[in-house]
């Protein structure tokens, strides 16, 4: 279930960056803040576990800030 919600703020954001560039950092960024702050309680917990409870989250940071950028850089390749 969490991987559905993942891809789709990833296209949200997707599609944000690329129809208003300038208006889909905020909404990137609020995505990129939630999922650090689960990042960071996943962290919390000892050794090896805190390592494997905190990747989900930002590979998932990672991924919303990938699909901002790629909407924001095809949305410069336009020719017009």
């Amino acid at each position: 279930m969490m991987v559905v919600g993942i891809v789709a703020v990833c296209v949200v954001i997707a599609v944000l960056a690329f129809l208003v560039p300038r208006l889909s950092r905020h909404p990137q960024n609020g995505a990129q803040r939630t999922l650090g702050l689960g990042s960071r309680a996943g962290s919390k917990a000892p050794g090896p576990l805190g390592r494997l409870l905190s990747k989900p989250f930002s590979s998932s940071s990672r991924a919303v800030g990938r699909s901002g950028s790629a909407g924001r850089r095809a949305r410069g390749r336009l020719p017009f």
